[in-house]
């Protein structure tokens, strides 16, 4: 086996950054998530490679928070529209859970599947590589297992590190998992080490059966039961690695500007703002219930999968104590629906 003992780590990291931007999980301040190791800065971030999860997904590497598209000026009567182009570079993401593999899995559908290639987000993904951290001891709030999520073999991951007593067993799945492999061999030992098992899960949903009875559940009681605490805040939707709703906008100045993407959530009143002053889902009520249903039924209808991967962050963060488990569960012991 080829192991990556610990005290080679960091110059794994130095090694991989000369050829690509490295995104690792750390902790900055009071915030912890995926950030470039070339911003690594000793005496204030702690890498996180042995913390379960933190609490932002690596989800911008991909789907960047703001995105520029296009510039554009007027010329008399004619408008000038100039395709920004973005250099983008290779980026490795190394230290990701399974869960948020499963999340970039699930962007990947939206963005390159059903007849539609969104280009943007293709020229990023062909230069990532993914070094996924498998998962052996679940946390109090993890149910990835409940919702179709290996957390020992990612399936979208170039390579995954498993951890050991010495270290971390560097298992190559991938051709882009070799290259990059290539460029660390000689910090890498080969050593016949013994994995550990897989722990049990302390939290557990049935998920089973819950897309087609949701399709009968549209006005049922416990939406307008459990949207009653939801704040509308759409920390949930920013610090999830599937959700990926965006808005797009312009800036002008004079005869010139630009478009651009953005994050947006599908929990604020404007989301759905019609130009004419109609809004679809006025209420909070209705804008929650749309974002279990899509989660939930919506999303497994058109793709096969749910859009929730178990990682347990919304049900960390909501301020309101809103739980997706509950909502679940709830489901499962509704007496109507099929």
């Amino acid at each position: 086996m080829k192991v990556l003992k610990f005290g080679k780590i960091e110059q794994v990291l130095d090694r991989l950054a000369q050829q690509a931007e490295v995104y690792v999980p750390m902790l900055r301040g009071q915030q912890t998530g995926f950030y470039s190791w070339n911003t690594y800065d000793e005496g204030y971030d702690d890498l996180m490679f042995d913390i379960l999860n933190v609490y932002q997904s690596p989800k911008h590497v991909i789907l960047p928070q703001t995105e520029m598209m296009y510039r554009f000026r007027q010329e008399g009567q004619d408008v000038i529209i100039d395709a920004e182009a973005q250099e983008i570079t290779p980026k490795i993401i190394m230290g990701i859970r399974s869960c948020d593999v499963r999340g970039i899995e699930h962007l990947d559908a939206v963005f390159l599947t059903k007849g539609y290639v969104d280009e943007f987000y293709k020229a990023r993904r062909d230069k990532i590589t993914i070094i996924a951290n498998a998962c052996y001891n679940p946390g109090t709030n993890c149910f990835c297992a409940s919702m179709g999520v290996n957390p020992t073999d990612p399936e979208a991951a170039d390579i995954i590190m498993r951890e050991v007593e010495v270290g971390y067993v560097w298992d190559v799945k991938t051709e882009k998992g070799q290259a990059v492999t290539k460029q660390i061999e000689d910090l890498l030992e080969e050593e016949e080490v013994e994995l550990f098992p897989l722990k049990r899960f302390l939290r557990k949903v049935d998920y089973e059966g819950v897309a087609e009875k949701l399709k009968d559940m549209f006005d049922d009681p416990m939406w307008e039961k459990y949207s009653e605490p939801c704040q509308t805040c759409g920390i949930c939707t920013y610090l999830c690695p599937t959700c990926y709703c965006f808005d797009i906008q312009v800036k002008t100045w004079g005869e010139e500007g630009y478009r651009f993407r953005c994050w947006d959530s599908c929990m604020y009143r404007e989301y759905t703002q019609m130009a004419g002053g109609h809004n679809p889902r006025e209420a909070a009520k209705e804008r929650f219930r749309n974002r279990f249903l899509h989660k939930l039924q919506f999303f497994t209808e058109r793709y096969g999968q749910p859009l929730c991967t178990g990682c347990g962050r919304c049900v960390v963060v909501c301020p309101g104590g809103v739980n997706i488990i509950k909502i679940i569960d709830t489901v499962k012991e509704a007496k109507t629906g099929a």
